[in-house]
């Protein structure tokens, strides 16, 4: 029975050192996916600033042209508008049509010459 009783006490000792061995080993891989997951993290954070920056820079860009063309629009259309007949001017333009008379009375052919023009009476 003596036997039996260490040969249990040395399976029992066996058994919590490779516990003990097995437990030392999860411990050491959970650190080390802990590590990995840490690093993947941190990439990925990374990652997305770099893409939220990109982002930012490309919609400041878009805004930046979105202006440039808005403002070239008012300028053209403030150089159109010198042309504008407004009340201050109404008298002084019909005047200018008046005594610029355009004779739109006239024949043309297939490519568009003018072929035969009636005189303004």
């Amino acid at each position: 029975d003596h036997r039996y009783g260490e040969t249990a006490k040395l399976r029992k000792k066996a058994e919590d050192e490779e516990h003990q061995r097995l437990m030392a080993w999860n411990d050491a891989e959970n650190k080390r996916l802990l590590e990995r997951r840490l690093e993947r993290l941190q990439k990925e954070e990374l990652l997305e600033k770099a893409r939220k920056v990109q982002s930012d820079q490309q919609r400041v860009a878009f805004q930046e042209e979105f202006l440039k063309k808005k403002e070239a629009e008012v300028l053209q259309l403030h150089e159109e508008s010198q042309n504008f007949i407004t009340l201050e001017n109404l008298d002084q333009r019909i005047e200018e049509c008046l005594n610029q008379t355009q004779n739109y009375n006239f024949a043309i052919d297939k490519d568009g010459r003018i072929v035969k023009r009636t005189a303004m009476p």
